[in-house]
């Protein structure tokens, strides 16, 4: 539970989540997913210590349910901020990116990002209609080419 993080830690990652949820749809317009990638690994592991996986996530949800920017890559933004501050927390969450296998096909593909955690699927469910195609673990994960741009993620 959140119980067990001290109250000045609680506070300053909701402030800090609120700013960075905020600020996010500018920091990532027209960037490649390389760089959005490599700025969700920019903290230090341990900033919030004790903070509860769930407790995360619901924060996260919370900040992002009436999105002003980005209402059809919601779910880009929720897994960039969940991974971002799971991170941050101490965890050694792994972010999804998976391709619905209808849109193959088509002139414009349709992506989906979700965030897993624990071996559990923590933020936005893939579904069976997803085909994985990049998981990103982190500092450690290899390098993204270009197979994702053009995607549209929701």
């Amino acid at each position: 539970m959140a119980d067990h993080a001290p109250l000045l830690v609680r506070a300053r990652f909701r402030a800090v989540l609120w700013l960075f949820a905020r600020l996010l749809p500018a920091l990532i317009y027209r960037k490649p997913l390389n760089t959005l990638l490599a700025g969700a690994d920019a903290w230090p592991v341990g900033r919030y210590p004790r903070l509860p996986v769930g407790y995360i996530v619901k924060r996260v949800r919370r900040t992002t349910r009436r999105p002003w920017l980005m209402r059809d890559r919601r779910c880009l933004r929720e897994g960039l901020l969940a991974f971002r501050f799971l991170t941050a927390a101490g965890y050694a969450p792994e972010l999804h990116f998976g391709v619905e296998r209808a849109s193959f096909p088509g002139p414009r593909l349709r992506a989906h990002c979700w965030v897993v955690a624990g071996g559990a699927t923590v933020l936005n469910d893939a579904g069976d209609t997803m085909a994985l195609i990049h998981i990103h673990r982190g500092r450690a994960a290899a390098p993204v080419d270009g197979a994702l741009a053009g995607a549209s993620f929701d």
